[in-house]
Order: structure tokens, then sequence, then C-alpha cells
């Protein structure tokens, strides 16, 4: 039997109706809405459709964006100026710097300038530590985002094998320290892991973020497990339109696994639904009031 879709759109519509309902209550205490800043650098065509998904959705969920565009000819000390003065601003509660810079540009040291507090994408040296001790922080959207996903289909994930392939700070890192904190054995892979197929058929939880087109195929997964997609590649086709891919070999993978993300409609719109939940967290930690979405 083919493998049970995990419906990331669905279950993303459903975060972000939680945070609408927050967003409410929040711009009620406020008396403005909670804010968003995105802060988008040149004019990468795949990153100007995530800001333009991540404008249209903040709205929809009632808070207020901030767009910033800026030319990709900008110095490193102008978007790090306008780092300073988002994060003086009480009215933006979030600051998501869309990544990646053009050439040149640092975006470790304009990470870096982001106050924590205000840390959406969660990618801040203090909110990621704060992951690896186990304290409350703004957790990455994308790795985040994979939880969920995963939970879905096994709300208790205790003593669950994950496989996490991938070792980026950006996902892969982060993800496993997640399934840690949810009680499961992690094993972390990557491209050089000897027998690298052998590794993944022991995961009852494969989570796939490598960032190489359908590397995981469909003989590597142990039937039944749950595989969680992280990747997308655009791959070239004889129309010269393109198709979308991840890092598992997708319809090889349905036929083995229990349930599987689809690329796209599985991660990615969850990544962005968890950058609205941390908006809102922000809003209220900032001020030091209770959880939201609680």
């Amino acid at each position: 039997m083919p493998a049970a879709l995990i419906d990331g759109k669905a279950i993303a519509k459903a975060v972000r109706g939680v945070v609408a309902r927050a967003a409410e209550g929040l711009t009620a205490r406020l008396g403005h809405k909670p804010g968003l800043a995105v802060i988008l650098v040149g004019e990468d065509p795949a990153s100007q459709v995530y800001v333009r998904n991540k404008v249209k959705l903040t709205a929809a969920v009632g808070m207020e964006s901030f767009e910033h565009r800026l030319p990709a000819d900008s110095s490193q000390a102008a978007i790090e100026t306008l780092i300073d003065t988002l994060n003086d601003d009480e009215r933006v509660d979030g600051i998501l710097l869309q990544l990646p810079l053009p050439d040149g540009l640092n975006a470790n040291a304009a990470i870096a300038r982001i106050d924590p507090s205000k840390d959406v994408d969660g990618l801040t040296e203090t909110n990621a530590g704060r992951v690896l001790l186990g304290r409350q922080g703004l957790v990455a959207c994308t790795p985040q985002g994979s939880v969920i996903l995963a939970k879905s289909v096994t709300p208790d994930l205790s003593g669950k094998h994950a496989v996490v392939v991938g070792r980026s700070i950006l996902v892969g890192k982060p993800l496993s320290l997640l399934l840690q904190a949810e009680n499961a054995t992690v094993t972390m892979a990557h491209s050089r892991t000897q027998d690298l197929a052998a590794v993944c058929r022991q995961a009852d939880i494969l989570c796939a973020a490598v960032g190489r087109p359908e590397m995981i195929r469909g003989d590597w997964i142990k039937p039944g497990a749950t595989v969680i997609d992280v990747g997308i590649n655009r791959l070239e086709t004889s129309d010269g339109k393109g198709r979308l891919v991840g890092d598992v070999a997708f319809d090889e993978a349905k036929e083995v696994a229990g349930a599987i993300t689809p690329v796209p409609g599985g991660v990615g719109p969850m990544t962005i639904a968890c950058l609205l939940k941390n908006t809102v967290l922000a809003a209220a930690r900032r001020r030091g009031w209770d959880d939201p979405l609680a």
C-alpha cells in the first residue's frame, strides 16, 4: 500500500489558525497588531517568492508586515543599520533577514546584529544555544515544522529511532536537538557517512536535509517509516520549465514508507507557519506576558 501523504498545507493552515487567534488577543492588549519585519536584499527569484508569501500570510493572520527591500549592491553597514533600527522599533516584534544574501555580504554578522528576542528565524547564537541547552527560546522554523509533521503521524516520538541526513546549522543540527527533546534516539548522518543507505534503513523517522536531489532511494527506507523530506531542488526538464524534487526519490519511497511529505506541499508551508508562530511568541515574551498559544 502506498505511503500516506503528510499534508503540510493542511497542517500549516491549522497552525496559522491558532496564530491568528493569538494575534487577535495580542492586538487587543497592545493596541496595535504584532509586527513582522522582512528584509530582502537583491533580486534572487526564489527569495522574492518566499518573501511575497510571507508578507501575504502575515497579513492573513492579522499581523502587521514591514517589508524592506534593499538593492543587491547594498553595503554591510546599510543592512546592519536597518537591523538596528528595527531592533529599536516597538511596532516590530520579529525580524527576518531573507537568506541567502548577495555575494560579498556577511550573513553571520548581520544575523548576529538581530535582537535575540526578535529573532523569529531562530538563527542567532542566543536562540541556537537555548535549543542546545533545552531552554526556552525562538526555535528555527524549518526544524520546528518538521517535528510537527513527524508528530502528526506519531504523536509520541519517545524511543523512536530518528535519522537526520544533513548537518547544516539551518536544519540538520537543530532538528536533531528537537527530536532528542522529544525523547527520540537520534542518529546524525551526512553525505560522507559510511554505508549511508544502511543507516537510513534503521530509521523509524527519516529526515532528509542534505540538499541533493533524490539522493535517498526507496530501498534506503525501512518499511513503514515516516519520511520528512526537507529538500527542495529544481531539476531541468526537456520543456525548459523544470520541476521541483526533494532529497528523497518520492516515487520509490512512497511504495515503502508508511507516511511521507511531498515536495512541494510538505515542509515548506510549515516553515512559514512556524515563522508566524514565533512572531506572536516573541511579541508576548518580549513583554513578559504568558504564552499566547497555550
